[in-house]
């Protein structure tokens, strides 16, 4: 009932939306004498205000037609490797011949589509052969095809990784962390002769023990049957996904939204007045990043419960507990990490970052205690939010070469970085990772140190 409602409001809004469309286009025409006044400004203002607030976005397209390399244009060709019914492993590729490291990024199934990531997919492009998982919209997959658990994600990345071969290194931003830790541990665990050369990942929640969040704080605080109760329902039956149990994006985005509502509602108060004054530079900032940041897609109901289960509220995985059933064969198989020997890892994680804290994916380091000392690196970004680990300035200049140089230091069967790339950005190494300086006492020991400062400023400020 909730998702029909939904629609309902969505479509009774239809008419003033157009409308709204209608004035917005009509006092911004130049042929309209009132466009060039204050009046019309604001009139105009507010109607596209009107209109942004009550649309409902649909996927974005990459928009990544070429990239440059050694100064010269080269063209950027998308294509669909694999087509499977909840995920597409597309292929980014350029029109070149060199031979470059082989990288999977696995993007977040978290409510977002896989085009949040497409200035990470950007930065890497010059230097790197891209593949990303583009997960598809589950209001639109016929229940026909049946469940989608995180059983079933762990068994489409082991499987991409299987058909992209060893020398690939694989990237996970965010939540994926969990299941690439945990296929490439059951690739380990099966010696197989796919495992990749390298696993980089990004703030994600490897052990929401270490550091709270308000997102683990409220995984931590309800139990599972209020998830199911409150936030799982049906997709209408006039969508190709009938009937079947999802956590609709919508209610994500008001999620994502109130976890800063203060600096949207800013951001939106700072549009309006930037339309207004005729600042169209900032204006097209905004609607850009919004168009992206407002676009939304259901999670299987399955797949959203299982997580917040297993990752946050058990936390299956840093106790040594976690459990992978094979789709095909029904067998429950272990998960450690401890079995990891050959792929080595890079994990990165923000200071400011209210998602995933720091320590939580810095945690992986100490799972991985069989691999060797001299395969374990970590960064930790200073002033650097969630976002901001893999979008951004300091994603380009400060993260990026460190993973660029982390991947070619594995994949030495690769063409060299032109000189003129590396005078736009340098080349940077990651830090050796020391648990007395990056382990969880370490954190723990900061995270007390950084309260106790805050608390300080606040009695004296």
């Amino acid at each position: 009932m909730l998702y029909h409602l939904y629609d309902l409001q969505h479509a009774l809004l239809t008419p003033a939306r157009i409308s709204a469309e209608m004035v917005r286009t009509a006092f911004q025409s130049p042929i309209n004498p009132a466009s060039y006044t204050p009046v019309g400004r604001t009139i105009s203002a507010g109607a596209e205000m009107f209109e942004r607030v009550t649309r409902r976005f649909g996927k974005p397209s990459f928009e990544l037609p070429h990239t440059t390399i050694n100064g010269k244009d080269i063209a950027i060709t998308e294509e669909f490797i694999v087509e499977k019914p909840f995920c597409n492993l597309l292929h980014f590729k350029r029109a070149t011949k060199r031979k470059d490291p082989k990288v999977l990024i696995v993007a977040p199934m978290s409510g977002h589509f896989a085009t949040l990531l497409r200035g990470t997919v950007e930065a890497l492009l010059p230097h790197h052969d891209v593949y990303i998982t583009d997960w598809v919209d589950v209001r639109m997959v016929p229940l026909s095809e049946g469940t989608f658990n995180l059983d079933d994600y762990i068994n489409y990345v082991r499987h991409f990784l299987s058909l992209l071969g060893p020398k690939t290194s694989v990237i996970a931003v965010c939540q994926p962390a969990v299941p690439v830790l945990a296929a490439i541990s059951l690739m380990a665990a099966e010696n197989d002769p796919n495992q990749p050369l390298g696993m980089i990942l990004m703030g994600g929640p490897i052990d929401t023990r270490v550091s709270k969040t308000q997102v683990t704080q409220t995984a931590e605080e309800r139990p599972l049957s209020w998830f199911k109760n409150s936030v799982v329902t049906s997709v209408p039956f006039y969508y190709p996904g009938a009937y079947r149990k999802v956590y609709p994006g919508f209610l994500q985005l008001s999620g994502f939204m109130s976890m800063n509502l203060d600096r949207h509602v800013g951001s939106h108060m700072n549009f309006y007045k930037h339309l207004i004054t005729g600042d169209g530079d900032s204006a097209e900032a905004h609607r850009k990043f919004y168009n992206e940041y407002n676009a939304v897609m259901d999670l299987p109901a399955e797949f959203y419960l299982q997580t917040v289960d297993v990752v946050f509220q058990r936390h299956l995985l840093p106790k040594g507990q976690m459990k992978w059933r094979d789709p095909l064969t029904d067998e429950l198989m272990d998960v450690l990490p401890s079995k990891i020997k050959q792929t080595a890892l890079l994990t990165i994680e923000g200071e400011l970052d209210d998602i995933s804290a720091r320590g939580q994916t810095t945690a992986a380091h100490d799972l991985c205690y069989s691999l060797a000392q001299n395969k374990q690196f970590h960064h930790f970004q200073l002033g650097c939010g969630h976002y901001g680990i893999f979008n951004g300035t300091k994603w380009r200049t400060l993260i990026m070469p460190r993973i660029r140089n982390f991947i070619r230091k594995l994949d030495k069967d690769c063409d060299a970085i032109p000189e003129l790339d590396l005078k736009v950005i340098p080349d940077l190494a990651p830090e050796r990772y020391d648990r007395d300086k990056h382990g969880i006492v370490a954190i723990r020991r900061w995270l007390k140190e950084r309260d106790q400062r805050l608390k300080s400023e606040r009695i004296t400020g």
